[in-house]
């Protein structure tokens, strides 16, 4: 890029020419060319969003000179181009190589909201150097997140935690979520109905073309596997070479979502409670399957008796089960169980020392997720007895977890979205990749998004476990090589393929939905 000094001469210069044009205009030619200009602007109303030119700086002091970030103006309401704006962090690092380089490699965590600036120098994102050297690795912050003008509802830690259907707390709970939705509505009524993800594609649109690129390639974990879906549908021409990993059912958002989540950590639960039977001489929990249940259930008991210090925090009965991704690894569930089970015998001491004043959580990620999931579908009932209908059902049916996830949400008394909900059917190639006990986003949900995108392949881990499939630092070498092979040759495979997850596989820590 030419510095601004080398380019001013010739900018002063057709600056006078057009001044000195304008002025020797008549009423009719001067209206004339308003009108011309008008008829331009109306024709692309975000041509100045996408020709912003970004000014990078250094991300971090402390971090590599070659992680840059610079802050671009989107809409809010795209609607409106001309109304008012927001910004949106976002950060690169270079391809490795100018001569292969293929293009940039857009990054998000999910969540909705989950902090994506720092992914391309994230050490946990263990991507080839051969992806390096073809793409610029890009991520951002979602409207609304992070640093792109953040919302915040000002939630206090308990209106932040997850609360299971109680008939006796019930109303308790439908007043604390109407509390959330006006809190919100307060502090952000002017941003809530554009904080949607047809919106966040939009904005990965306008920063494909402020990077000045014709196409975008994508990887997309959990919920970014369904804006990146929505990218695809809206902006099929521009999408390039799309992964998908732990995908979403893009027809249950997101209420079916929590739904799904249940069912899978009730399919998950009944894994892990044959796997730590025949397991009973390490763990002690039970020699059948029955056995593991009742001690687990006697355990929740216990803790909502009497709450139980575990590793320095305390937890009650409903809070070890609302952690609902215990399960899907059942080597770590049984080690965890096992440790709560002691600890409530008293074996685990009490940490020394004076505690400090307990400061509320920031709510920023959590504000952002309502926002999201709230605005993006019309489905979500108004009626709280619906939810206590939905609940009590399927606290029935999905106990570890149905009472969670059927509960009243600030949702029920969110204001509407900007727009309905955005269906999902289409050609544009991708590659979906699936864990098959994944309880946040199941194997279903895969199926599901593989259906919806009629043009993609589906990769499926056999036994494998956990919440992301790709380059995670002890991954599956099967299962990177199909998405290395993708990303750097734009080759998919011939068919649907099937990796087995290696023995003895570690999970390791990965970004989660909300719930």
């Amino acid at each position: 890029m030419r510095s601004r000094n080398n380019r001013r001469a010739p900018l002063i210069a057709v600056g006078l020419a057009v001044a000195t044009t304008l002025s020797a205009l008549t009423p009719a030619t001067a209206l004339a060319a308003s009108t011309a200009s008008d008829a331009s602007t109306a024709k692309d109303p975000l041509r100045k969003y996408r020709q912003q030119k970004l000014q990078w700086k250094r991300c971090d002091a402390k971090g590599p000179d070659t992680f840059q970030c610079a802050t671009l103006k989107v809409p809010l309401d795209y609607g409106d181009p001309e109304g008012k704006t927001i910004d949106l962090a976002i950060s690169r690092l270079r391809a490795g190589s100018a001569k292969a380089r293929h293009g940039v490699l857009l990054l998000n965590p999910g969540g909705p909201g989950a902090p994506g600036l720092q992914l391309p120098a994230d050490p946990l994102l263990k991507f080839p150097e051969e992806v390096k050297r073809r793409y610029d690795l890009v991520g951002f912050d979602l409207r609304g997140a992070g640093q792109s003008s953040p919302v915040s509802c000002g939630l206090t830690a308990e209106e932040q935690a997850d609360h299971p259907y109680k008939a006796e707390t019930f109303r308790k709970d439908v007043d604390r979520v109407h509390t959330v939705a006006g809190k919100c509505r307060a502090r952000a009524r002017d941003k809530l109905p554009h904080l949607t993800t047809r919106n966040s594609a939009r904005d990965m649109d306008v920063i494909r073309a402020a990077l000045g690129e014709k196409t975008i390639s994508y990887l997309g974990i959990s919920y970014g596997t369904y804006l990146g879906a929505v990218y695809m549908q809206l902006f099929p021409q521009r999408a390039d070479r799309i992964v998908l990993d732990s995908a979403t059912d893009p027809t249950r958002i997101y209420r079916g979502m929590f739904e799904d989540m249940a069912k899978a950590a009730e399919q998950a639960f009944t894994r892990w409670t044959a796997w730590t039977a025949r397991r009973h001489t390490t763990y002690g929990l039970g020699d059948t399957p029955a056995k593991v249940r009742e001690a687990y259930w006697d355990l929740i008991a216990r803790a909502n008796r009497k709450p139980i210090l575990f590793e320095g925090q305390t937890f009650t009965g409903d809070g070890i089960r609302a952690a609902n991704g215990t399960f899907f690894h059942v080597q770590n569930a049984a080690e965890r169980i096992a440790g709560l089970k002691k600890a409530a015998k008293g074996n685990n001491p009490a940490p020394s020392g004076t505690p400090g004043q307990v400061q509320e959580p920031d709510d920023n990620y959590l504000s952002t997720a309502w926002s999201f999931m709230c605005a993006d579908t019309r489905t979500w009932s108004h009626d709280p007895e619906e939810y206590r209908r939905e609940a009590i059902r399927d606290k029935a049916r999905y106990p570890l977890y149905g009472d969670f996830a059927a509960a009243i949400t600030p949702c029920a008394f969110w204001q509407q979205g900007s727009e309905p909900q955005t269906r999902i059917d289409n050609t544009v190639g991708a590659l979906i990749t699936q864990n098959e006990w994944d309880s946040q986003t199941p194997l279903f949900s895969g199926r599901a998004m593989h259906r919806a995108l009629r043009g993609s392949r589906m990769l499926t881990v056999a036994g494998g476990e956990g919440h992301g499939v790709l380059y995670a630092p002890d991954g599956n070498p099967c299962a990177d090589k199909a998405a290395t092979v993708f990303l750097t040759t734009g080759r998919l495979p011939a068919k649907d393929l099937t990796c087995q997850a290696p023995a003895g596989q570690k999970e390791q820590p990965r970004t989660f939905p909300v719930r």
